[in-house]
């Protein structure tokens, strides 16, 4: 499996986790936008060219564990992420 490596870009109201491949020159990304206080998770993007590798579950997976770390809720209006709190009750804590 190919090597990936998650970083964070956080512009203080906004910002995005990237996904980069080894290898590859395309990028995943779940980006968020601050509201009340908490991250909302507005869009999960992963090209085809990096599609069925479990990458949008490697940027969500980052998010949550940001969120535990930095003491945060998110606020899932993406539909993956939705979809990702639905099969992890155990995050139900940081949902905003």
């Amino acid at each position: 499996m190919e090597s990936v490596t998650i970083t964070r870009h956080d512009l203080g109201s906004h910002g995005e986790y990237q996904a980069h491949v080894a290898g590859s020159e395309h990028i995943g990304r779940l980006t968020w936008v601050t509201r009340d206080g908490k991250r909302v998770a507005e869009h999960t993007l992963v090209p085809p060219e990096l599609g069925g590798r479990g990458i949008a579950g490697q940027l969500v997976d980052a998010l949550i564990s940001d969120a535990r770390d930095g003491n945060f809720k998110v606020v899932p209006e993406c539909s993956y992420v939705a979809a990702a709190f639905g099969k992890h009750p155990e995050w139900a804590d940081l949902r905003g």
